[in-house]
């Protein structure tokens, strides 16, 4: 089997057993967008195009997007609206400006109104016109002499200066009239040709007569991320969180799973595995009643998702059968059958089950006495009576440091680990009939009852 197949086999058996868990944390996630989207109000954006004839190179169109968005406009703009409260610096994180396709510049402007966004846009787009026309004509409003318009009405004035000379000169009668006639010509043509030379030499003069394209359009759909988006966003990231924590968890988890590495971590040989039956889901457990226990049972936190789906068991016979033979096998290892130490972890309900069945198949000389511990501070009674301790867990439910404690507790009251029973879920097969069951059939469920009658 292929890693890739691995990963999808073990997200739909998060998606499959942590389905509550998920659901619950999606909707946590749809109501912080939702809260979000109250924290920050709806913005609506829209642009203003402007024109720019000529011919523009790409690094002249960026400066041109620079101008567009600088302090200088940008506080013209805030003056013109005359918006109390809303100054330069604040318009600035508003504005943005892009350089399109045919020199064109967007320049964009956002609000928390529609019509807000609108005046925004085509007041930024005016005073960007007007503050690129200023610096193509080279100077200020206090030198107007040597803008081009000014330069031109001069150049009207001088030819109309020549006509008149020209037609003080006379009709020409006399050689001096006709040569004066001439000159006047001349400095005209001469005038015109250097006025059209100094057109051409001007980058800037085939440059100016920026243009806006119509006004904005006004927004009809706020500006993403809107309420929804955030809703579906904030659903989507939780529940996204919580797969990739499943997952980061599963990569982390260091609890042995193996029969052979169990046995090692206690320092002791494996008698046998068992199968206990899976639990029904209507079926309650005393410690169900605490809080915390309903919250996990309600969520689906009370089972393991990372353990594959139990098999199916064998009939009721073969099961007693594999229960029986570890009994056998702890009569042949104790040198006198007598009293032991049955050790399981208090937060192991498949090896407690276990557990109990064990002590109902155990009769004659070995008699069993369970004991629960904790597996992060495990204490074990002191030895009495007892030949040592048999411990009963299940597959993949502990660390091999775990395991370790468990062993040292066990020493530490004076019990040998005789052998170590490892348990296994299985799903029962369904009954045919609703007849009796034979006479020497225990039930299941009174297993655990006895168990706990044992380890009392």
């Amino acid at each position: 089997m292929s890693d890739d197949t691995i990963r999808l086999v073990t997200i739909g058996r998060i998606l499959r057993r942590r389905r509550r868990l998920l659901t619950v944390l999606a909707v946590l996630g749809a109501l912080v967008g939702y809260g979000t989207s109250l924290v920050f109000p709806p913005r609506y954006t829209t642009s203003a195009s402007v024109l720019l004839p000529g011919q523009w190179e790409e690094r002249e169109l960026l400066t041109q997007v620079d101008i567009a968005t600088s302090s200088t406009v940008v506080d013209r703009a805030a003056a013109a609206l005359g918006r109390p409260g809303v100054n330069g610096a604040e318009l600035r994180e508003r504005v943005t400006a892009e350089a399109a396709d045919g020199n064109i510049v967007k320049i964009s402007g956002t609000a928390d109104t529609p019509e807000r966004a609108q005046r925004l846009s085509d007041q930024v787009a005016r005073e960007f016109v007007e503050f690129a026309a200023r610096i193509a004509g080279g100077g200020t409003d206090s030198e107007a002499a040597t803008e081009p318009g000014t330069l031109r009405k001069k150049v009207e004035e001088t030819n109309r200066r020549i006509t008149d000379l020209a037609n003080a000169a006379g009709p020409g009668q006399t050689v001096e009239s006709v040569q004066g006639r001439t000159a006047l010509e001349k400095l005209r043509t001469s005038l015109e040709q250097a006025m059209t030379k100094l057109d051409e030499a001007d980058p800037a003069a085939g440059k100016a007569g920026m243009v806006v394209m119509g006004p904005a359009a006004r927004p009809t759909g706020e500006a993403p991320p809107t309420r929804p988006q955030l809703i579906v966003g904030g659903a989507l990231l939780f529940f996204l969180l919580a797969v990739v924590g499943h997952l980061a968890a599963a990569r982390m988890n260091r609890r042995l799973r193996t029969e052979p590495q169990i046995a090692a971590a206690l320092g002791s040989a494996l008698l046998g595995t068992v199968d206990v039956p899976e639990e029904r889901s209507g079926a309650h457990r005393p410690e169900d009643r605490v809080p915390r226990a309903r919250i996990r049972r309600l969520l689906g936190l009370d089972t393991r998702w990372d353990l594959p789906t139990p098999p199916r068991s064998g009939d009721e016979a073969g099961t007693r059968i594999r229960y029986r033979r570890v009994c056998a096998r702890l009569r042949d290892q104790l040198p006198a059958p007598g009293r032991l130490l049955v050790v399981v972890p208090d937060d192991d309900e498949i090896a407690r089950r276990a557990a109990g069945q064990l002590v109902a198949e155990a009769h004659g000389d070995l008699q069993l006495r369970v004991v629960e511990l904790s597996a992060n501070r495990p204490i074990v009674p002191d030895r009495d009576t007892e030949s040592g301790a048999l411990v009963v867990l299940s597959a993949g439910s502990r660390t091999a440091e775990e395991l370790a404690g468990i062993a040292e507790a066990c020493a530490d009251g004076g019990h040998e680990v005789v052998g170590v029973v490892v348990a296994g879920a299985v799903r029962v097969r369904p009954t045919r009939s609703a007849g009796h069951p034979p006479d020497d059939a225990t039930p299941a469920l009174a297993v655990r009852g006895h168990a706990t009658g044992g380890s009392a």
